[in-house]
């Protein structure tokens, strides 16, 4: 699929468009979301405000929303350090990304992986003293996984963290890439 992806942080008019993606089937397996506006507005509200240390972001093709990602400092988020340090080495300037495919006509249809690769590049711009992306994916997503691969991040470990939805086991793949030398 061609066209340019661009990005701009989400706003509250983006809320009930969050709200229909978190609801979409193929995001409701993995996010486990609420989807009410209440629950939509709780969830992404502190972000907008400043109350939040990470970034949500609207990913745009030819300027129509498609995707979500939110991106932060790992280290901003101490209950997130630990479990994962506990598999993988975190560096202090280490972020991390999640992510999602609202639009359901551009699933399995390349753009996750596009969609990633993306990010990472507006990453080393953004943040010019980030030295890598770790990004942990419950094993049994796939696609997530694959995505990950396809846009350039290197599966570097395997270990058990809590998962985002309750029906799934502990298992987790740990992505990484690292900022480009002279990147900064």
């Amino acid at each position: 699929m061609d066209g340019d992806i661009t990005w701009r942080p989400v706003t509250e008019a983006d809320f009930p468009l969050l709200g229909a993606w978190l609801a979409q089937p193929h995001v409701a397996r993995w996010w486990n979301h609420e989807t009410s506006p209440e629950a939509v507005e709780r969830d992404f509200g502190p972000t907008l405000r400043g109350e939040e240390p990470n970034e949500d972001l609207i990913a745009l093709l030819d300027g129509r929303p498609f995707g979500l990602v939110q991106r932060s400092r790992i280290a901003a988020y101490p209950e997130y350090v630990e479990p994962l340090a506990a598999i993988v080495d975190v560096p202090d300037d280490a972020m991390s990304i999640d992510y999602l495919i609202g639009d359901p006509d551009l699933v399995g249809r390349g753009m996750g992986a596009r969609m990633i690769a993306s990010i990472v590049a507006d990453t080393w711009t953004a943040h010019p003293a980030a030295s890598c992306i770790i990004v942990p994916v419950s094993a049994a997503n796939a696609a997530s996984w694959r995505a990950l691969e396809g846009a350039g991040l290197t599966r570097v470990a395997e270990g058990e963290m809590e998962p985002d939805n309750p029906v799934d086991d502990r298992r987790h793949v740990v992505h990484r890439i690292n900022r480009p030398s002279g990147a900064r």
